[in-house]
């Protein structure tokens, strides 16, 4: 009888230990906005790897995160990493260029046209924009986001059913290595 109650307390802690490393390194996200249409649709759930970046993985372009948003909002975002800490981002005519170089977005399926002044991301910030441009509060109208606030890296798109996969991050850093060099 001692070693059957010893193994069910053993199971428990055990089970209990892994509930709660799962709450600490993944989480869902409901999506709310429409920034990143098509790609993720408003009332989608997103599983978020929140370990991504601990274990001294850095944020990529084109990685989807979701963050903290700025000041005064309540609810976080799901935005795509445009601009790295010391990139300069510029937008003209609708074709998005960082450090001089065009970036080919195969995840835009909705073209825009506005313009955006050359900026430099501040060291220890990141340059966000949404996939669905026109409608997007994102880097282009002036704000940069901290580290601090990233939450984690968009992995698995999990609700509803019919729309379960992968989520739609893009590694946009060899466009702009492969041309620097």
């Amino acid at each position: 009888m001692k070693s059957l109650v010893r193994e069910v307390i053993i199971t428990l802690v055990l089970a209990l230990g892994l509930f709660f490393l799962a709450r600490a390194t993944i989480q869902t996200y409901e999506v709310f906005q429409t920034s990143m249409l098509p790609n993720f649709n408003p009332g989608e759930r997103v599983v978020v790897n929140k370990a991504v970046y601990w274990f001294g993985g850095d944020p990529k372009r084109g990685d989807v995160v979701i963050f903290k948003a700025p000041s005064g909002v309540k609810e976080n975002w799901i935005k795509r990493i445009i601009g790295l800490p010391g990139d300069t981002v510029a937008i003209t005519d609708g074709v998005v260029y960082v450090n001089g170089v065009m970036l080919a977005e195969p995840y835009i399926k909705m073209s825009f046209t506005y313009s955006m002044d050359k900026v430099t991301v501040p060291e220890g910030n990141f340059f966000f924009l949404g996939d669905n441009r026109d409608v997007s509060n994102d880097s282009s109208r002036g704000w940069f986001m901290p580290r601090a606030n990233l939450l984690g890296k968009a992995w698995l798109i999990s609700w509803p059913p019919s729309e379960w996969s992968v989520a739609f991050n893009y590694d946009l850093n060899d466009q702009v290595a492969a041309a620097t060099d």
